[in-house]
């Protein structure tokens, strides 16, 4: 295969993505829209993820339900932009953001390789049946709702 007939995500570092590119390169997961919590006490900052979900996320479909201004509604909702790449250790596995920075390919059941957007659905790897709304939930309470899901790998 020549450089030519490579995908986009191949032949082109993230920095150099267009932004219709890098929208796409999103597999529709939702993991990033799971509330988290970080434990700054360690020498390192662990990053856990709770099955809590923004109050923005459709969790039927996994879509903001206000994308275009969910910074202003949500100022801490999750923007990735190429200039943050080595902040992306925190994003889940299977994250396409984080695979390629790492330069590693896309997973197989990702929306660009099997021309489906529901594929990461299919695939099992999205929120859908495995989170609630924040709906107010106390942040004390967030710990209990800690899961591990969110980072499993991907074949």
């Amino acid at each position: 295969m020549t450089e030519q007939d490579k995908p986009f995500w191949l032949s082109k570092r993230l920095s150099e993505m267009t932004a219709e590119e890098w929208e796409s390169l999103c597999d529709g997961c939702a993991k990033c829209c799971l509330q988290k919590i970080s434990d700054e006490d360690d020498s390192e900052v662990t990053v856990y993820y709770t099955d809590l979900a923004c109050d923005l996320l459709d969790l039927n479909t996994c879509l903001c339900g206000d994308y275009q201004n969910r910074h202003e509604k949500v100022p801490t909702c999750v923007w990735l932009k190429p200039e943050d790449l080595d902040e992306f250790h925190w994003l889940p596995a299977t994250c396409a953001y984080r695979r390629l920075a790492e330069g590693r390919d896309l997973p197989e059941w990702h929306p660009l390789k099997t021309g489906r957007a529901d594929s990461a659905r299919t695939a099992g790897f999205s929120v859908i049946g495995r989170a609630r709304h924040v709906d107010g939930l106390d942040e004390d309470d967030w710990p209990e709702h800690i899961v591990e899901w969110p980072l499993e790998e991907s074949p």
